[in-house]
């Protein structure tokens, strides 16, 4: 499905612009990719237009010759959780075509020219040499650990017992792990209110989707059940203010949408509960309602735009309002779609999520901001300074025009540096604040070398730096402190990046599409962590590489869906 797709946009795009058009965007790697996406599609419409009635097993038999699917269990398949939680639905679920390989262990996975996986290697016990499997794609199932995460958010608030949340029944006794079907609760307060889990979060349920859906199949009734015999408060609203109340609390609608620079959108959302509960640094997952997104472009390019789910960090709150915004940064077909959205708009808004950022007082702090990276230490820059830290600020930018919420920035920053790579058109607004002609890297080496300002930045004086922008902005300022500034600034100095992985769920530890290696920069030991539940990370232990191996790794899809919605959205204008 993904490569006839492919091909159908390349040949609709191809006939108005021409095949060297569509493909001049692409790097090497991406442009292997897309030929081999053309090349499969076409053999595929091949076999289809021959119309006989075997074309779904020729069909099977030329994905088979490509590679195929294969499904490696390093332990006989009986010992699975898959066989042992649904063992009796098993072959009803089998996907035919897929060859499943068991009592065969992972040993390595070998890489392309461009950091590519292209293999496999599995070592089985009773063959003396390991089985070299081609691959493309490997997914990687992590296993069935209990997910209570919340527990360590929110400590003392919730027991647990073997890694999951505990059960509390009303007389206040913990049932424990393996607690009865009917105890949903894991927090009750002394009024009467309580917090349900259900799903993998549960110890009865957790394990798979079925089991998951039962538990909430189960658990609706008793929580009914829990509402109905809370006493009646006086004078309490009914039923439909009550409605209404969570309505206006937790629906999500557009309020503003207007580009701040060229590419750059801010879009402002009233959510209360959403807003009241945001804390700097943290973000929130956005995504329009795709059955109310309507149908762009007519006949073969009407396409139905519904994004994908963006990682938005919150760049300011009013509380009182419930109002929150965030600014976007068009690079993408879903973050292109922003742009479209009108006041009124209900979206999907999820969060906030992650960890806040370490707020932090009687420091000095220097912020490094590279172009969209400087709305998210709005609130960063205002919170320090509220604590009681300094705060200098380095807001660098490929041009003048990407310069937004300049007011907010010098609100957030004791001092300012403003850093562009063409000659600047502007001063500084502020005394003791500077204008700096160059790259981020070069306005840290003028600090060292204090060619900036009234007030220059002494990088000795600095307690924190927190860096946020392009994965080769954080890189390159990782680069400078590890070398040439290494002598400057202060020897226990805190390096921190704001890591902007690839997402996907955004819940904290659930789909591992955010990990992110990092590697310790003293013991050289490795690790793997969740970016979406800590996108702070210690900038020198950060494997700036695989970032943007992983930022890269669907170019390709991307870049041709961005050209499909130009297409689109200039089609209906036409119109």
């Amino acid at each position: 499905m993904q490569v006839e797709k492919y091909l159908h946009r390349h040949e609709v795009l191809s006939a108005r612009h021409g095949q060297a058009a569509v493909l001049e965007g692409l790097d090497e790697a991406e442009r292997e990719v897309a030929l081999e996406f053309l090349t499969h599609a076409r053999a595929l419409r091949a076999i289809r237009a021959q119309g006989d009635p075997a074309v779904p097993l020729r069909v099977l038999r030329q994905l088979q010759a490509w590679g195929g699917v294969t499904l490696v269990y390093r332990k006989p398949i009986e010992n699975s959780p898959a066989w042992r939680l649904t063992q009796k639905k098993w072959p009803m679920r089998w996907p035919r075509g897929v060859t499943l390989l068991d009592e065969h262990q992972p040993l390595s996975i070998d890489i392309d020219e461009y950091r590519r996986v292209c293999a496999i290697r599995l070592q089985r016990a009773d063959e003396p040499q390991p089985l070299h499997l081609p691959a493309r794609s490997v997914f990687v199932a992590a296993g069935t650990q209990p997910n209570a995460i919340v527990a360590g958010e929110f400590p003392g608030q919730f027991t647990t017992r073997d890694g999951y949340l505990a059960s509390v029944h009303p007389r206040g006794a913990g049932t424990g792990p393996k607690s009865a079907h009917h105890d949903f609760f894991c927090r009750i307060e002394a009024d009467g209110r309580r917090i349900s889990f259900v799903g993998d979060a549960h110890p009865a349920f957790a394990g798979n989707v079925v089991r998951a859906m039962a538990s909430a199949k189960r658990a609706a009734p008793v929580i009914d059940a829990a509402l109905r015999a809370l006493p009646p408060r006086p004078a309490g609203p009914d039923f439909t203010q009550f409605a209404n109340e969570l309505a206006d609390r937790w629906q999500a609608r557009v309020t503003a949408c207007r580009e701040l620079a060229p590419g750059i959108i801010e879009l402002a959302v009233r959510a209360p509960s959403a807003a009241r509960a945001f804390q700097p640094g943290q973000f929130y997952r956005l995504q329009n309602f795709e059955t109310l997104a309507g149908t762009t472009g007519n006949g073969p390019v009407g396409t139905r735009p519904g994004m994908e789910g963006l990682a938005m960090t919150g760049a300011w709150v009013e509380r009182d309002s419930g109002v929150l915004g965030m600014i976007v940064l068009e690079s993408g077909a879903s973050s292109d779609l922003v742009r479209r959205l009108r006041p009124g708009d209900p979206v999907v808004l999820m969060g906030p999520t992650g960890q806040p950022t370490e707020i932090v007082g009687g420091e000095t702090v220097l912020l490094v901001g590279g172009g969209l990276g400087n709305a998210v230490l709005f609130s960063i820059g205002a919170a320090l300074r509220a604590a009681g830290s300094n705060v200098l600020y380095l807001a660098a930018y490929r041009r003048n025009r990407d310069r937004f919420r300049i007011a907010d920035i010098e609100a957030a920053a004791d001092t300012v540096i403003w850093c562009v790579d063409e000659a600047p058109d502007f001063v500084a607004g502020r005394p003791g604040d500077a204008v700096f002609h160059g790259n981020v890297v070069q306005a840290l080496l003028a600090c060292r070398d204090r060619h900036l300002g009234q007030r220059p930045i002494r990088l000795a004086d600095i307690d924190r730096l927190i860096a946020i922008g392009s994965d080769r902005m954080m890189a390159a300022v990782a680069a400078v402190v590890r070398g040439e500034l290494a002598t400057t600034i202060k020897p226990n100095c805190r390096f921190i990046a704001s890591i902007n992985s690839p997402m996907q769920c955004m819940m904290k530890e659930i789909c591992g599409q955010c990990l992110q290696w990092q590697q310790d920069p003293v013991s050289g030991r490795p690790r793997l962590v969740f970016s979406c539940n800590t996108q702070d990370q210690p900038m020198l232990a950060v494997d700036f590489a695989n970032l943007a191996d992983r930022l890269a790794q669907n170019g390709a899809q991307e870049k041709q869906a961005r050209q499909w919605l130009a297409l689109q959205i200039s089609l209906n204008s036409t119109d």
